[in-house]
Order: structure tokens, then sequence, then C-alpha cells
């Protein structure tokens, strides 16, 4: 099994990813093309760590091996040497995500296995830019990482019998939940999460109720640690579109189609708690870090 693994992309789940791997004895390589993101990305972990030491859950010991356990490289050549296991963690982009598949399939030995984070974009078209289509398989970590408990495990069309159970494996390693589902837009925590946002928007751009009504009944009616409007902020409203959007391309179903208040608010810039605004307001520093802290607590 995988004992030095690689992950492609440095920012919200790219480092929860590789904290996790570190945090459970991996040696880890981060990669990213910007040092300046791999910079911000082990500062992150490191708060993260810090955090968990204040909750008692690590001892100091325990967060300085976690950080030993990473290295960062603005080159995928060298990031991804002799790893059995590549996670990539780059943006919800098809054609993107088709184009790093090509290069690790280039650079990674012919047994690595090369898993992909989207959260709903097809493994068999990500597959279908490399070689070993049998090697490709989704990994998809819910967001925070560190504190989620539920992976993804999606088969592509032509995804192997063992490299999913190696998969599965590891996952549960790490002390997750690893569960299998099948290659469709959305996968099955997308697709059932996203029109259910995709209603509290609606909603909302109807004028039935306002954001935090909306939320509120949500949380204290449904028993949702956070509203779907505060959680579509945390996500990242271009997040949200783009989820959608593959949906709404997948099935050709209306029921996916993007509301249009969700579509203007994308296109503004307001894309939630990265942006300092979306349905609320995080323009004061720490405001972002107190919704993250509901959620993560």
């Amino acid at each position: 099994m995988a004992t030095k693994i690689a992950v492609i992309g440095a920012g919200t789940m790219g480092n929860g990813i590789a904290h996790v791997f570190a945090q459970n004895g991996y040696e880890v390589s981060l990669v990213d093309l910007s040092q300046a993101a791999l910079d911000k990305g082990i500062s992150t972990i490191s708060r993260n760590l810090d955090r968990m030491l204040v909750k008692e859950a690590i001892t100091e010991s325990d967060k300085a091996q976690t950080l030993d356990n990473i290295r960062s490289y603005t080159s995928l050549r060298e990031g991804v040497d002799k790893t059995s296991l590549v996670i990539e963690a780059a943006t919800e982009d098809l054609s993107l995500k088709q184009g790093i598949f090509k290069e690790l399939d280039k650079h990674c030995h012919e047994d690595t296995i090369l898993a992909t984070n989207t959260s709903s974009i097809s493994i068999t078209q990500i597959a279908a830019a490399t070689n070993r289509p049998d090697k490709v398989i989704g990994m998809h970590f819910m967001n925070p990482v560190p504190i989620m408990k539920l992976v993804e495990i999606i088969r592509g069309y032509n995804t192997s019998d063992s490299v999913t159970k190696t998969t599965i494996e590891i996952a549960e390693k790490l002390g997750k939940i690893a569960t299998e589902v099948n290659d469709y837009p959305g996968f099955v925590a997308n697709r059932i999460l996203m029109p259910m946002i995709n209603e509290a928007i609606e909603t909302l751009y109807t004028g039935v109720a306002g954001v935090t009504e909306i939320d509120t009944v949500m949380k204290f009616g449904m028993a949702h640690p956070m509203g779907p409007l505060q959680l579509a902020d945390f996500i990242g409203l271009d997040v949200c579109l783009s989820i959608l959007n593959v949906m709404y391309d997948g099935f050709k179903n209306p029921k996916y189609a993007p509301c249009p208040l969700l579509v203007n608010m994308v296109m503004a810039g307001k894309t939630g708690v990265k942006s300092g605004e979306g349905f609320y307001d995080y323009s004061e520093s720490r405001k972002a870090e107190k919704v993250a802290a509901q959620f993560t607590s």
C-alpha cells in the first residue's frame, strides 16, 4: 500500500488532503505551480494543527511530525517521483484536469494510482487523457477534510477492481468512511446537495424568505449544522455553479439548471467566503474564520 503520495494543488482541498495523509504517517509531496500557494497551504495546515492542539486532539510532537512529513514542490515531475498514489485537487475544470492527468501519466510510474478529488466531473472523461484508465479513480473528500469523515470513491468506466479496493483501504487507513459510487454527474453527495442549495437560492430569488430566515429553517427545522446559503458561501458560489452546470449538461434535466441569482452573483465576483461577500458579508477578516469555525467545531 502507498506510503509516499502526492497531492496536486495546495488550495483548500489540496492542503486539507495533504494534512490528513501526513498526520497518518504518509510522506506527502504537495505540488502547485505557485510557491505562494504552497506557502499559504502549509501555513493553513499549521494553523489547523494548532486548533487541534488547543482541543488536545494532538500533541506538539504530532504537529511537528505531521509538518515534517510534507514536502512542497513547484515541479510536478519532481513532486510525483516514487509515489504510489497521486491525488489531483485542482480547480473544477475538465480541460485543466485532463491536462494534469496527461502530465501525470507521463511522469508517474506505470503502477501509480491516479486519483481526482473532483466533486462532479466524469472520472471516465478525465481517465481518457491517460494510457492507464484502469488506474484512474475518483477520491472525493469532503470539506473541511481534516474534520469530515466521508470520502466518495468513484469508479470510472474502466477503473479496475484492484485499484478500487486499494483506494478504499487507503481512505479507511486515514480514518475515513469510504463509500463506493458510480460515475455519473454529481455522483451522490453533490447530486443531492447542490439541488437543495440551488432551491434555497431560488427560494430567496422568488422572495419567499430572506437569507437568514431560509438558513434558520434548515438549521433548526432539519438539524443541518449550517444553512444551505451559508454552506454555499463556504463551498464557494463559483464551485456550486460549476457543479450544477456539470449536472445540467450531463443529464439535460431542467431541475439542475442554476438559479439566475447564483449565475449573476458569480458573474459579479461575489463567490462567498473567499471573495469576502456572498449571501453573507465577510468583509471583516475574522468573519470568514468564524463561519468556518462554526462548521468545524
